[in-house]
C-alpha cells in the first residue's frame, strides 16, 4: 500500500514539475534562463576579459553599450551627436528668428514612451521601466533606443508602417500581390540596416516572381484588368511622386497646372507642371510586363496616352522633371530612372525620405502634409537639416532615427508654463499632442496588460492572443489605411469600444493567471506599490501625489479603515476584494482616460 501511495505521488509531484512551468509559458512567456535584457544587466557585474568586474561598458573601449548589452561604434555615436547638434542649432536658430517661446525637457519617462509608440507601436513594459530605472537618469533614454532599434519589434513595425507607404494596406490583386511577403521582406530590410537609396532601387528595377522576389510586388500590386493584368504606369508614378518624391502631381494626369499648385522644373527656373511631365515620368514603368510564368520583365513596350483636346494617343518618351543630368544614357529604361531618383544631388528624393522618418517618430507631419514638399517652397528647417545628414550618412535610415530622437525638439515637453499655439508645434518648440492610431492603441492596451514585452521571444499562445486582439479591434475601431497621418477626432463608437469592448475588459480582468492586474495585486507589497506599478504599466508614469492618494482612500474606504497606503500596509492583503476589484477597476479607468489616448 504504502509502495503503491509513493508511486502515486511520484507521479504527482512529476505532472507539477511539467505543468507549472508549461502553464505559465502558455499564459504569461515566460521562459527557461533569462530575457536578452535580463541577462546583460547580470553579465554588466561578471568579470572582463582582463579578469576585472564592474560594468562591462567601461572596460569596453570604443564601444557604447546599450539596454540589451548589444554595443555601438563610438565613431557612430560620435558622427549622431554631430548631427544632432547641427539640427538643433538650425531650430533653435529658427525659434530666435522667430521669438517663440520653447517649452522644458520632458522626463525621461515621457520621452521613452514617445520611442516605443514611434518605434514599436506600444507603450513601455513596466519591466523594461523598472530595468531602466537601475541606470543613472542621464543614460535611461539612449540605452531604451538602441535596445529598442535592434528590437524585432522595430522592424515588424515599422516594416508595417512603410509597407503601408509603398503598396497601400489594402490586400490587393489575388494570387499575383503577396503584401504579406513583401511586408517581411521589407522588416528584413530594416533588421539588416539597408541603404534606403539601394532598397528604392531595387523597387523601381524589380524582376521577377512577387512570391520569389518580394519587391516585385512594388510593382504588382498595380496590376488592373484594363489591360490584360499589367502594372499601372499611371499608378507608380503617382506612387513614386508622393512617396519618393514628397509631390503631389496627381491632377497633371488628366490636365496641365493652371492654378499654379504645382511647380517642376529646375531649381533656378520652376515653371508650372504639365500633362507631359506626368505621363513622361509613367513612361519609365511601360516596359515592366508581367508573364504568369516569368513574372514582372522588361520588354520593349512604347508608353501611350490621349492628352487633354487630342484626338489620338501619343507615344510619350520617358522624361524627368528636372535634373535631367542625373539621367544616365545607358541600361534599362526603370535602371536610368532608379538611379537618377537616388542621385545625390535629388533633393526632393532625400527631403521625401526626411519627411516620412520624422512624422513615424514624432506622429505628424513637420509640413503641411508628409508627401506635400513643392518645390517653389522651403522645407521645414527640421527637413532640410535632415535630407543634408541623410546624404552624407550614405542613407542610413538608422542614423536619422537617432538623430530624431536623440534632438531637442523630440525631448521637449508637450506642456508648457505660456500660451501653446499651433504656431508653437509647427515650429517644434513643443512636443505637439498627437492622438494614437487605431493600431497603436489596440497594442497599448495588450502590453500593457502584461509584465513583460510581448515578443518573439514570448510563447506563440500569447503573440497569437496579441495578433487576434489588435485584429478584432482594428475590424470594430476603424483602421486608417494609407492616410495615417490624416488625423480626425475619436468618434462615438470608437469611445464606446473602449469603454464597453472586449479588448479592455479581457486584458484588465482578474481571471487571467498573469495579467499585468495578477501579477501587480500579487507581488506588489502595499497598496500605494500597486497603484503605482499599475500607472506604469498603463500610462508608463507615476501617479502624482493626488493620484495616489485618491486611489488608497478609495481601498481604505472600502476595507473600513487602515493602513494600506504606507510602505508595507497591505502587504499581506492581496486577496482582499476591494484590492482585487481596484486592479481591475484602475485598469479600464487609465486606459480610458485621454492620457492614454495621446502621444504627448
Amino acid at each position: 500500500m504504502l509502495r503503491r501511495l509513493g508511486l502515486w505521488l511520484k507521479r504527482f509531484v512529476l505532472v507539477v514539475i511539467v505543468a507549472v512551468p508549461t502553464l505559465g509559458l502558455l499564459t504569461s512567456g515566460l521562459k527557461g534562463g533569462l530575457r536578452e535584457s535580463e541577462r546583460s544587466a547580470d553579465d554588466r557585474q561578471k568579470p572582463t576579459a582582463d579578469g576585472r568586474k564592474g560594468d562591462r561598458a567601461k572596460g569596453n573601449q570604443g564601444r557604447v553599450v546599450g539596454l540589451a548589452g548589444r554595443a555601438v561604434d563610438e565613431s557612430d555615436e560620435a558622427a549622431v551627436e554631430r548631427a544632432v547638434e547641427r539640427l538643433d542649432r538650425r531650430l533653435e536658430e529658427v525659434w530666435q528668428t522667430e521669438g517663440i517661446e520653447v517649452a522644458s525637457p520632458a522626463d525621461w519617462m515621457t520621452v521613452c514612451r514617445r520611442l516605443s509608440l514611434a518605434l514599436v507601436g506600444t507603450g513601455v513594459p513596466l519591466e523594461e521601466i523598472r530595468l531602466l530605472e537601475s541606470f543613472p537618469a542621464g543614460e535611461r533614454v539612449d540605452r531604451y533606443l538602441e535596445r529598442l532599434l535592434r528590437d524585432s519589434r522595430h522592424h515588424s513595425y515599422w516594416g508595417e508602417r512603410l509597407t503601408r507607404a509603398l503598396v497601400g494596406a489594402e490586400d490587393g490583386p489575388f494570387i499575383t500581390f503577396r503584401r504579406r511577403r513583401f511586408r517581411l521582406w521589407l522588416s528584413e530590410q530594416i533588421a539588416s540596416n539597408q541603404r534606403w537609396d539601394a532598397l528604392v532601387r531595387q523597387l523601381i528595377t524589380a524582376r521577377g516572381l512577387p512570391t520569389d522576389q518580394p519587391e516585385v510586388n512594388f510593382l504588382t500590386v498595380t496590376l488592373n484588368s484594363s489591360e490584360n493584368e499589367q502594372p499601372n504606369p499611371i499608378r507608380l508614378a503617382a506612387k513614386l511622386s508622393r512617396v519618393m518624391l514628397g509631390l503631389r502631381i496627381d491632377c497633371l494626369q488628366c490636365h496641365d497646372d493652371f492654378l499654379g499648385n504645382v511647380s517642376l522644373g529646375e531649381a533656378a527656373n520652376l515653371r508650372r507642371g504639365t500633362q507631359q511631365d506626368f505621363h513622361a515620368l509613367a513612361a519609365f514603368f511601360s516596359p515592366a510586363r508581367f508573364n504568369g510564368l516569368q513574372g514582372i520583365r522588361d520588354i520593349d513596350h512604347p508608353y501611350r496616352y490621349q492628352f487633354l483636346g487630342s484626338e489620338a494617343t501619343v507615344a510619350v518618351e520617358p522624361a524627368v522633371p528636372w535634373g535631367a543630368a542625373w539621367l544616365p544614357e545607358t541600361g534599362s529604361v526603370r535602371q536610368r530612372l532608379a538611379t537618377w531618383l537616388t542621385h545625390p544631388e535629388n533633393r526632393p528624393f532625400a527631403l521625401a525620405t526626411a519627411s516620412r522618418v520624422w512624422a513615424l517618430m514624432f506622429g505628424r507631419a513637420a509640413g503641411d502634409a508628409v508627401d506635400d514638399l513643392p518645390l517653389d517652397r522651403p522645407a521645414p528647417p527640421a527637413l532640410d537639416a535632415l535630407a543634408d545628414e541623410l546624404v552624407s550618412s550614405g542613407y542610413d535610415l538608422r542614423h536619422l532615427i537617432r538623430v530624431v530622437a536623440k534632438s531637442k525638439a523630440f525631448r521637449l515637453a508637450s506642456q508648457a508654463g505660456f500660451e501653446i499655439t499651433s504656431r508653437h508645434e509647427e515650429l517644434s518648440s513643443v512636443f505637439p499632442l498627437v492622438r494614437l492610431r487605431p493600431e497603436q492603441v489596440a497594442g497599448s492596451v495588450i502590453q500593457a496588460s502584461r509584465v513583460k514585452p510581448i515578443d518573439p521571444e514570448s510563447a506563440l499562445l500569447v503573440q497569437f492572443q496579441k495578433f487576434i486582439g489588435i485584429n478584432d479591434f482594428l475590424a470594430r475601431y476603424g483602421d486608417v489605411g494609407e492616410d495615417e497621418f490624416d488625423h480626425q477626432s475619436a468618434t462615438i463608437t470608437q469611445r464606446l469600444l473602449m469603454l464597453n469592448g472586449e479588448l479592455v475588459r479581457e486584458q484588465g480582468r482578474q481571471e487571467g493567471l498573469l495579467n499585468a492586474t495578477s501579477h501587480v495585486n500579487l507581488f506588489s507589497t502595499s497598496d500605494r506599490l500597486a497603484i503605482e506599478n499599475l500607472y506604469l504599466c498603463v500610462l508608463n508614469r507615476p501617479p502624482d501625489a493626488d493620484e495616489s492618494e485618491a486611489f488608497l482612500r478609495r481601498l481604505n474606504a472600502g476595507d473600513g479603515g487602515g493602513d494600506g497606503g504606507g510602505d508595507g500596509g497591505g502587504a499581506a492583503d492581496s486577496d482582499r476584494p476591494q484590492r482585487l476589484r481596484l486592479m481591475e477597476d484602475l485598469f479600464w479607468v487609465l486606459v480610458n482616460s485621454s492620457e492614454f489616448a495621446w502621444n504627448h
